[in-house]
């Protein structure tokens, strides 16, 4: 049995969908699915205990972390899918993604497939360049998705209190232990203005950089991917000089970014998205 654990805040808008396809043609006792419904102020509860057969936790605090570990310990069964309540995984996705991990691989996610449409320039310029970054062709970050088998949810206890978790689990494996999926893919929803871009890039850069020092103090047993900080230079624009002028603008938005993270330097373990693309129209979609 495949158990799937939804961590959701004030997921109205999309979470039937996210639901609703995971289930449109599973068997009887095929998926176990757990929705842990934290902090809504919505809909977001009801809509998913409407669903045949999804258990539905509700937690009163929004917090990440915390909706993951209430979701893992109610969850029966292996492998174990983490997902975002904004991306949509068909049957047919998830069937894919455990056989994957029936082998020797730990961890796996699906390919990265980036909605630009509509958005400003300096979006698309950025994502001109943090599209071709290698890490995200070995990472698990990113897409909202992201599987393990039993032995690899062995690795850990508890997801630890930080906004980091794709990032934690990504520490817990090496590049011989994961793999990317081809066959399916996430097609993630950016940030729909720049100040919107701005904004999601120091949460982000804020949790990661949380998760590293609690890392190097030994508050988190893992060992955390150093941050890349020129590969935009040496592994995209030198190979690719006609990208210069979108580096110009990846550069200016990523310092923009860094200088507010440092203004606000918040870790705890609460949301951090951008609520600019997440809307019923634009959700993030998994394809195969």
């Amino acid at each position: 049995m495949t158990s799937i654990v939804i961590a959701a805040h004030n997921e109205r808008a999309v979470i039937g969908r996210c639901l609703d396809a995971l289930l449109a043609e599973a068997a009887s006792g095929e998926f176990d699915v757990t929705v842990v419904a934290n902090g809504c102020t919505d809909e977001t509860a009801a809509i998913a205990a409407a669903r045949p057969g999804v258990r539905v936790i509700e937690l009163a605090e929004a917090g990440k972390p915390a909706a993951l570990n209430a979701g893992d310990e109610a969850a029966r069964g292996f492998p174990r899918i983490y997902l975002d309540a904004d991306v949509v995984l068909s049957t047919q996705g998830v069937r894919a993604i455990a056989a994957a991990l029936d082998g020797p691989h730990l961890a796996a996610t699906v390919r990265r497939d980036l909605d630009l449409t509509g958005r400003p320039m300096l979006v698309r310029a950025y994502f001109g360049i943090h599209r071709q970054l290698p890490v995200f062709r070995h990472g698990l970050f990113g897409r909202g998705v992201i599987g393990l088998s039993e032995a690899g949810r062995r690795r850990f206890g508890r997801f630890p209190a930080l906004v980091a978790d794709d990032l934690f689990l990504d520490s817990m494996f090496g590049a011989s232990e994961k793999r990317q999926v081809e066959t399916v893919s996430s097609r993630v929803a950016t940030p729909r203005r720049t100040r919107d871009l701005v904004r999601r890039l120091s949460r982000v850069r804020g949790g990661n950089s949380a998760m590293r020092a609690a890392a190097d103090q030994g508050q988190v047993d893992a060992t955390v991917r150093p941050a890349a900080r020129l590969s935009w230079l040496r592994d995209v624009v030198l190979p690719r000089p006609w990208l210069a002028p979108a580096a110009l603008c990846y550069v200016a938005i990523t310092v923009l970014a860094a200088l507010s993270a440092r203004r606000d330097r918040d870790g705890a373990a609460g949301w951090a998205r951008d609520d600019s693309s997440r809307q019923e129209e634009t959700h993030a979609r998994v394809q195969r």
